[in-house]
């Protein structure tokens, strides 16, 4: 029977807690006329599996596959004639269901489900197999590995909404300032943002990270630890736009009252996630300056297809931080869990499952 890997229930409150991780077995699943059985070549941690080990993630359940993030090859195809083209195809999986085509929000009654660890959506990418409907794939894009392939999906889909959809200013000769930066979503949306031709400009505690950044288009970063770092950002856009047309942000905190200083009038807060506290505190500065607080969770259907065929014509890579091969190497992946922990990640963190090939890594 297949392999995967879940996390193991011990005692312990949410936020105290730290579930192991567990290598379980699953029944084989045949696919239905439109389902493919997918060999998962690699996957790759977000934060969310990281609560999920906390317990901070609602829906939490023991004996579900994790990750949400993968890529592989179809081995097996449902009778269908739709489901037969996919034959031996390299894939990259869509992270979330429930969601077709709404711009304001997904359409389905029982709402977004992400793979990974929930009941919600019982199918995880840290498996060697993964039974799913064809609607639910994309070629993966030729010039990536199966490694950078499986960095893309959940942080792609997630930065593509935040910058290129919600932000409003994905545009050329804008100024953009991306929160955070060596996390996945982070950098996915430097590299959308510099690809349209906007100005990018981040913010890391690590000099290191704002400098490798710049190796990756950005035009300038400060760090959030110095005080002040508002008036040294404002020092370095271009004279003939001297404010901040929008703020990509994961961190939540005070990045209302610190955007209030740098933003034009009726700039932008897309915020995709709140890592710092689930809570913000808003202003009267940023209401007398017109601000929009947008939020942003990972995106439709349509839009990861958007995403991915934007990746191709761009000929973007996903930053990968760290890679640890093997199902059994559960030292391994935790140590990936651990770097995820302590933010010392610059990029993706993968668990290569399979060659290129789909011949499995032990």
């Amino acid at each position: 029977m297949p392999k995967a890997i879940a996390i193991r229930k011990i005692d312990g409150k949410p936020g105290q807690v730290y579930y192991p991780l567990d290598i379980i077995t699953q029944p084989e699943q045949p696919p239905k006329p439109n389902q493919v059985v997918v060999k998962i070549t690699a996957a790759a941690l977000n934060h969310r599996d990281h609560f999920l080990r906390q317990h901070l993630y609602p829906g939490v359940t023991f004996g579900v596959p994790l990750l949400a993030d993968g890529s592989g090859i179809v081995v097996q195809t449902g009778s269908s004639a739709e489901a037969k083209q996919w034959a031996g195809k390299r894939v990259v999986i869509n992270p979330g269901t429930g969601w077709h085509s709404d711009p304001d929000g997904p359409e389905a009654p029982t709402g977004y489900a992400i793979l990974g660890g929930t009941k919600a959506n019982p199918i995880g990418t840290l498996a060697e197999t993964v039974t799913i409907d064809i609607s639910e794939l994309e070629l993966a894009p030729t010039h990536l590995t199966s490694i950078e392939a499986a960095a893309l999906p959940l942080t792609g889909l997630t930065a593509w909404r935040a910058t290129m959809v919600k932000s409003g200013n994905a545009k050329p000769g804008r100024n953009i300032f991306i929160t955070g930066i060596g996390g996945g979503v982070a950098l996915m949306a430097l590299l959308f943002a510099s690809a349209v031709g906007a100005n990018v400009y981040v913010s890391s505690g690590s000099e290191d990270k704002i400098a490798k950044a710049k190796q990756l288009g950005a035009k300038g970063g400060v760090n959030y630890k110095e005080p002040g770092w508002e008036k040294k950002l404002l020092a370095m856009l271009p004279k003939e736009r001297k404010l901040v047309d929008a703020i990509i942000d994961g961190a939540g905190g005070d990045v209302v009252e610190k955007g209030a200083k740098i933003l034009k009038a009726g700039g932008v807060i897309s915020c995709y996630g709140m890592t710092v506290s689930p809570k913000m505190t808003w202003n009267m500065n940023a209401v007398l300056k017109n601000i929009e607080l947008r939020g942003s969770t990972m995106g439709s259907r349509k839009e990861f297809a958007d995403m991915v065929r934007f990746v191709n014509e761009k000929n973007l890579k996903p930053v990968i931080s760290r890679v640890v091969s093997g199902m059994e190497n559960l030292e391994g992946i935790d140590g990936l869990f651990e770097d995820m922990k302590n933010g010392s990640q610059f990029g993706k963190l993968v668990i290569e499952l399979a060659n290129e090939k789909g011949v499995s890594k032990l």
